[in-house]
C-alpha cells in the first residue's frame, strides 16, 4: 500500500475522486435523487481505498480494516443535480480514531468548484469474529492521516 491514491487528485484536505451521474440516477421531476447520493459518496470511497489496496471481497475474516460499519450519516443538499455527466466527491478524514473514523465529503462538480451536497459518515472498524469494534491497522492509520483535515 502507497500513501499516495495514484488516481484521485489530491485537494486540502483530502482526494477528489470523479463518478458519474447516470440519467436513471434522477428522480420523476429531473433532479438527482436524495438517496442515491450517498450511494455515488460510497463508491468513491470504495474506490479512494481500493487504489491504497483495502477493498472488501465478500470475505470478513479476509476484509482487514474493509471490515466495517456505518455508524452514522449526516447529508445536507445545497444545489440541485439537475443532468447526467460527470461529477465527483471530495473525500477527507475528520476524525482518525482508535476504532472509528469520521469522514467529510462534497458531492460536488468533477472540477471541485461547485457543491451540491456535503455531509460526514462515521465507520467503525469491525472484528469480523465478534463484529465488535476492533483497531484499524498501523498500515491504514498511516494513510489515512494522509487524509486529515488537520493534525491530531
Amino acid at each position: 500500500m502507497t500513501a499516495e491514491a495514484p488516481s484521485a487528485p489530491v485537494l486540502s484536505p483530502g482526494r477528489l475522486v470523479p463518478v458519474t451521474v447516470h440519467f436513471d440516477d434522477l428522480d420523476a421531476l429531473g433532479l438527482l435523487h436524495n438517496a442515491r447520493y450517498p450511494v455515488l459518496v460510497e463508491r468513491a470511497w470504495g474506490e479512494l481505498w481500493e487504489a491504497y489496496g483495502h477493498r472488501y471481497t465478500g470475505d470478513w475474516a479476509a476484509a482487514g480494516d474493509a471490515c466495517n460499519a456505518v455508524k452514522e450519516l449526516r447529508i445536507s443538499y445545497e444545489a440541485p443535480v439537475t443532468r447526467p455527466g460527470g461529477y465527483a466527491v471530495h473525500l477527507w478524514l475528520e476524525r482518525l480514531g482508535r476504532t472509528g473514523l469520521t469522514y467529510g465529503f462534497r458531492f460536488c462538480s468533477a472540477d471541485g468548484a461547485t457543491t451540491y451536497a456535503r455531509g460526514s459518515r462515521v465507520l467503525v472498524r469491525l472484528d469480523p469474529a465478534t463484529m465488535r469494534p476492533a483497531p484499524w491497522s498501523e498500515e491504514f492509520r498511516t494513510v489515512g492521516r494522509g487524509l486529515l483535515r488537520s493534525a491530531q
